[in-house]
């Protein structure tokens, strides 16, 4: 009997050590397969599925992540702890250098850089291009945080800090955690998305108040009437949080704004 115990206990070690291997050969064909798409067994059946969905390919396996994760928080920590003060800009990756979106994102990147404000962006084109370039030519520190898109998100050439990240939640904290303010120019989801994150962290008292201001009267007043006719009428939300949000449409008024309340 004693004999039979130690072949069970020889055999299940075997798998062990098979199972071991199966996930350490899934984690090299992870690094070497495309950023986007890998190929999975569903049913029996192949089929290829967009690595880019992040969230769904998590696994009782790919506990592993959170190292990946782990890194690009220290990374992002390391890279920006010292920008202080620093304003981000948002706006749409589909703005052209000959619009007036992203001539007024330079000139407002400018107007903070030269008055000792770093300018964080998504790295990206567009109106994130402009406000990059905007604090460069000023001599200033420019930030770009990108991630890996499979359309967009083409790092610009503006930037004197990059960081790079695949994880949109930590980037996200890392925007956070360094702004002393969001300036929203004209944008699409992706810009709605930091805009209302701010507004619902700030609400909640999950972070410090600071200001967010939209830029862009002609573009933005449309969306601030509905939140006051349809969320504030309704009782969604209180008269407090109509004061998060502002609009100024000047550059200099901007920097007035903020001066007032950031100390430089």
């Amino acid at each position: 009997m004693g004999h039979r115990g130690n072949t069970g206990d020889r055999r299940q070690r075997s798998e062990d050590r098979g199972q071991k291997t199966e996930v350490r050969g899934q984690r090299t064909e992870d690094k070497e397969t495309s950023d986007f798409y890998s190929l999975t067994s569903i049913k029996g059946k192949h089929m290829n599925v967009e690595k880019q969905y992040l969230i769904d390919s998590f696994s009782t396996q790919e506990s592993w992540r959170i190292f990946r994760i782990m890194a690009e928080f220290v990374d992002g920590i390391e890279s920006l702890s010292e920008i202080y003060p620093a304003v981000t800009i948002f706006g749409s990756a589909r703005v052209g250098p000959d619009e007036e979106v992203y001539e007024k994102a330079k000139q407002i990147a400018y107007l903070l850089a030269k008055e000792n404000f770093a300018v964080v962006t998504g790295g990206g084109p567009g109106a994130m291009e402009a406000a990059n370039k905007g604090a460069n030519e000023a001599g200033g520190v420019s930030v770009g945080l990108n991630i890996g898109l499979p359309f967009e998100e083409t790092p610009n050439s503006y930037t004197n800090i990059r960081v790079d990240f695949k994880y949109f939640f930590v980037r996200k904290v890392m925007f956070l955690k360094y702004s002393v303010a969001y300036i929203i120019m004209p944008g699409g989801f992706g810009t709605l998305d930091e805009l209302f994150e701010a507004l619902t962290l700030i609400q909640t008292k999950r972070i410090k108040p600071f200001p967010v201001i939209l830029v862009g009267s002609d573009y933005w007043q449309g969306l601030i009437d509905w939140i006051k006719n349809k969320l504030f009428a309704n009782g969604k939300i209180g008269a407090d949080d109509l004061d998060i949000i502002q609009i100024i449409d000047k550059p200099e008024e901007i920097l007035k704004a903020l001066k007032r309340i950031v100390i430089v």
